[in-house]
């Protein structure tokens, strides 16, 4: 089976986020914990190469409102990926898991919808300590590896829409 795999050609996005136009749609509530999550990815865009002049920044009241924002984001044309980032915490109600099921799957039907990748960083936490764990502790931060994501998802669309697979692997 590897010799299989090694005679074909893989397309794959890299991570030189320097042509990349970036939408960074951030919830306010759970402030704390979304600034963690904003900083570590824009830091990760930069040390990426993509340009601070090439990043935006959406702010939106809560993790609900953010699928609203990237529908305009996108329907401008003027970005090449989109990242979505918020902190869901459970509580004693179902709420959480509605706001986080309605979230993940609006931001897939807009990415299908406008053929331009949607990178979700929205922490669906079941408690505080998850959500500190995931948005820069020892778990790692979700807005460091949504950005990571989005950049080779970007590079990974550009080059599937040119159709130039000669740098393929």
């Amino acid at each position: 089976m590897r010799e299989e795999l090694a005679s074909l050609q893989i397309v794959a996005g890299d991570l030189d986020g320097g042509r990349l136009r970036v939408c960074i749609v951030a919830a306010r509530f759970n402030e704390l914990f979304t600034d963690q999550l904003l900083a570590g990815a824009v830091d990760s865009l930069l040390r990426h190469n993509v340009a601070q002049s090439s990043i935006i920044v959406v702010r939106v009241p809560g993790s609900h409102e953010i699928p609203m924002a990237v529908a305009g984001a996108l329907v401008s044309g003027s970005y090449d990926v989109a990242i979505a980032l918020g902190v869901v915490i459970q509580g004693a109600t179902p709420h959480a898991d509605l706001i986080n099921s309605q979230v993940e799957l609006s931001l897939s039907a807009l990415s299908r919808k406008h053929g331009i990748p949607v990178v979700n960083g929205v922490v669906a936490a079941r408690s505080i300590e998850q959500a500190i764990e995931r948005c820069g502790s020892k778990a790692g931060n979700r807005g460091r590896s949504a950005a990571e994501a989005a950049v080779e998802m970007a590079n990974l669309y550009r080059t599937l829409r040119e159709g130039d697979h000669d740098n393929a692997t």
